[in-house]
Order: C-alpha cells, then sequence, then structure tokens
C-alpha cells in the first residue's frame, strides 16, 4: 500500500475556538477548508497519519523523528488548557524508517531527544481531524538545517516504508507560509513575503513539486516562511508519481499566510522525478563552475578535497600565483551544498607565514571543524560550492552610519570578545542587522559597550 493522499495545512492556534474566542472568525475560509480536509480524511480511513511539524523536535543536520509509544499535548500554553491530546505513535512504521535510513547512512531517526509533548504544529491538525475521524495512530517527523534535497530525500524513504509495511497511511505537511505579508501583522512586511506566498500557492495548485526545490534560501528567510521544507518532505513522498492537485484556500488577513492544498496519488509517472533531475542540474552547473574557479577557490577546494579524502594537508602548489606566497592576510572559506550553508571558518587577521597557506588551513577547518555542522563527507565533494573571502585591515568606525551591508564587513569587540560578520551576505540586508549577528556570534549581548570596525574583503568565486 502506498501512500493515500497528502495535505499542506497551516497550524494557526487561534484558529481552534477555546484559543481564538471569537478572532478564528477573521479566517473562516481556512477553517472550511481544513473542514474539508479533515472530511477528506475521514473518508480515506487512515491507519496511520504522518505528520511533518516546523515545531517538532528540530536539528541543523538531523531529521528528528519522535521516539516513544506516543505523547500527549494541549494547548495550555495558548490559554486552553482544557483541549488535550494523547497520540499514539506508529512505532512499526518509525523502526522501518529508521532501519531504511541506517542502511544508507541518512541522518534520520530518534536520536537526541528521548520525548517532548506534542506541538502545535501537529496539535491543530490533529484538532480537526479528530472532529471527523478516529482510530489512528501517528507518526511526528521533525525538520532540519540541511538542503531541500535531504528533505526530499526523506520523503522518498518515508514512501518506500510505507510500501513495506503495507500501512494505509496520509500525510499532513504542516506549516505556515509567509510570515510578512502585512504591515500590521506581527512580523511587519517584506516584499518576498506575498511573493513566496504567490509562488507556493502556484507551485503547491499544480502540483509541481520541483519547483519547490529552486526556492533559494536567502529568499525563504527574507519571506519568513515556516512549512517549505515541511512541503518538501511531503513532495518526495510522491516522487515518481502523477499527481491530482487542489488549493482549496489562501489567506493573509493575519499578516501570517494560510494556505491548505490536497494532493492524490494518480499512478507512476517517469517524468516526475524531480530530486533526480535537479541533481543532474546542479552537478552540470557545478562542473562548469568548478571550470572556471579561481586560483584562491582552487586552492581551498584541492585543499579541503586532501584532507577529506586522505587526512593529509597539502603543501603550496608550485602554480598558485607569487601573491598568495608574497602576501599575508586574513581570509575566510565559505562552503555551501544545495544552496545551503555548510561551513565557515576564518581569521580576522594573517595567522600563517602566507595567505596561501591561510586559505589552506581555512578550507580544513571550514569543511571539517565548523561546530555548526558535521564534517563534510566525501561523498559531498562534488556538491561544493566555495568561495573564498581575503580581508583588508580593518578600521575603527564610531558608528553603525558608516557601514555599507554590500561593501564593508563588521567587527564587534566587548573586552576580549569580538564577533565578525562578512560582507553582501544573502539575508541581511542593514547596518543594525549586521552588527547584530556579529554581536551574537561574540557572545555580546545587547547593551554593552562595544567598539566597532569595518573591513572590504575581495571575495574569489
Amino acid at each position: 500500500m502506498s501512500i493515500l493522499a497528502a495535505f499542506m495545512v497551516p497550524h494557526p492556534p487561534m484558529i481552534v475556538p477555546d484559543i481564538g474566542r471569537g478572532s478564528e472568525a477573521q479566517i473562516e475560509e481556512t477553517t472550511k477548508a481544513y473542514e474539508k480536509v479533515a472530511g477528506e480524511i475521514a473518508e480515506l480511513k487512515p491507519e496511520t497519519i504522518i505528520i511533518t511539524s516546523p515545531h517538532a523536535t528540530m536539528y541543523a543536520d538531523y531529521f528528528h523523528i519522535s521516539p516513544g509509544k506516543g505523547a500527549n499535548g494541549s494547548f495550555a500554553g495558548f490559554g486552553a488548557p482544557n483541549v488535550t491530546f494523547y497520540e499514539q505513535y506508529d512505532s512499526a512504521l518509525r523502526d522501518r524508517i529508521c532501519s531504511l535510513t541506517k542502511a544508507e547512512d541518512f541522518p534520520a531517526g530518534t536520536l537526541g531527544e528521548v520525548e517532548r509533548d506534542l506541538d502545535h504544529g501537529t496539535m491543530v491538525p490533529l484538532w480537526f481531524i479528530r472532529q471527523k475521524y478516529d482510530g489512528f495512530k501517528i507518526l511526528r517527523v521533525g525538520l532540519s538545517g540541511l538542503p531541500l534535497t535531504d528533505h526530499y530525500r526523506l520523503g522518498e524513504i518515508i514512501n518506500e516504508a510505507v510500501e513495506d509495511t503495507g500501512r494505509r497511511a496520509v500525510i499532513v505537511a504542516s506549516g505556515d507560509l509567509s510570515h510578512k505579508l502585512q504591515e500590521y501583522g506581527p512580523y511587519g512586511f517584506a516584499e518576498e513575503g506575498p511573493q513566496y506566498d504567490a509562488r507556493i500557492m502556484d507551485a503547491a495548485g499544480r502540483g509541481a513539486f520541483g519547483e519547490m526545490l529552486v526556492f533559494d534560501e536567502g529568499f525563504c528567510e527574507k519571506a519568513a516562511e515556516c512549512g517549505h521544507r515541511s512541503f518538501v518532505i511531503m513532495a518526495g513522498a510522491f516522487d515518481g508519481k502523477a499527481v491530482d492537485a487542489k488549493a482549496y484556500a489562501h489567506q493573509d488577513v493575519t499578516g501570517v499566510g494560510y494556505g491548505i492544498c490536497s494532493f492524490y496519488p494518480k499512478g507512476a509517472d517517469e517524468t516526475r522525478h524531480f530530486l533526480i533531475d535537479y541533481m543532474q542540474r546542479q552537478e552540470d552547473e557545478l562542473r562548469q563552475r568548478m571550470e572556471s574557479e579561481d586560483p584562491y577557490v582552487r586552492l581551498a577546494r584541492k585543499s579541503l578535497e586532501s584532507y577529506i579524502l586522505s587526512r593529509k594537508v597539502i603543501d603550496i602548489p608550485e602554480d598558485v600565483p607569487e601573491e598568495m606566497v608574497n602576501r599575508r592576510a586574513g581570509a575566510f572559506v565559505s562552503i555551501h551544498e544545495h544552496g545551503a550553508l555548510r561551513g565557515c571558518i576564518g581569521t580576522i587577521g594573517p595567522t600563517e607565514d602566507s595567505l596561501a597557506e591561510e586559505i589552506i588551513r581555512n578550507a580544513i577547518s571550514a569543511s571539517t571543524r565548523d561546530p555548526r555542522f558535521s564534517p563534510i563527507r566525501a561523498d559531498e565533494l562534488k556538491w561544493l560550492e566555495i568561495s573564498v573571502d581575503v580581508l583588508g585591515e580593518p578600521e575603527r568606525i564610531e558608528s553603525e552610519d558608516e557601514l555599507d551591508v554590500k561593501r564593508y564587513g563588521v567587527i564587534v569587540t566587548s573586552g576580549r570578545r569580538r564577533g565578525l560578520l562578512l560582507p553582501d551576505l544573502e539575508g541581511i540586508d542593514t547596518p543594525q542587522q549586521q552588527v547584530s549577528i556579529a554581536m551574537q556570534k561574540g557572545g555580546i549581548r545587547p547593551g554593552e559597550d562595544i567598539e566597532l570596525e569595518r573591513f572590504e574583503v575581495i571575495r574569489h568565486t
């Protein structure tokens, strides 16, 4: 048995009457669509409902699937302690997913947090479904900071496990859309907000799952979307299948986007292997890009490849430009994979005898010692996009007014603590953002006395 259907739904707590206390009337269109979805799920009579939620346990480099026999939950945190849940987990389906992920060394399973109460991204859909249907177990799946390609692959694995166990299963992809749709909304307005909602509702309404893979990470961050990764997991579960897609509702009256769609599989379709197609395009583009990399990036790539494959630190190649051998400077090596940051480490000032050695050492550190990420594996090497920023001499400035986020990086110092942020980064639009993030990186709290320095970089790609 394969997955019977999937539904893309939002999770605003206010939609539950005991929480909204009348305010839910402003999203009546969403409520009616939600009730329709719940009715369709009841007609399908699934044994298991798989819920992907942005508010379940989330790690940067791992997908957490809730362990144990089940979990309790309530809306006490939203002023409705009388609305409670106890949901049993489908342990057999979970175990099959875990065996599949372990077999291919895919970063998903039950490691990490032992148990956690149900989150509202799980409970809001369940509140509607429980009005219409009972007698099912759930599987709760968290998102991660990994690339969208990994989310899609997880969906493929989930579908394989459903087929292996013979479950009658439905996927509920829980997630709000943009949180920046109206000036009066809780998060304000960004032009990317309505753009995101229009794009995702269009792609979802057409069942164009391949388009979900090409949403730029910086664009999604500016739109402050909530559920995109959730939707991509769902998309992966239908890889190689035609779907009957239908959009039921979209509202933005609260400043947050609520979209509801349904997806029913309609048999095999060899033209819809979107991950394979995407990876092939990426491989072709990256191969062309590697051929045009400048000497700085080639050196960084050669250094990290040597270390990852053989644990050897290379010597300075004879063909590097003299300026890299004769000059000393700080340098940052940044690594991206499928559009997501995979590592970034550098030095504010020179620590080695030459810029070439600086790049060699920092490339190794960025690929294997960035504490935010697991070390890069050999099988990832061909997917890496690498850039090298060579830092100019920092100069002291008196205020944020002397910053330009496109031209200057910033160093914030308070006592012995320092935080640095490079210039011209996706999602960083103002000096205030730049300084704030640099302070966070340096462990400097708001209100503390700080000194500011700016610097220019030459970025090599």
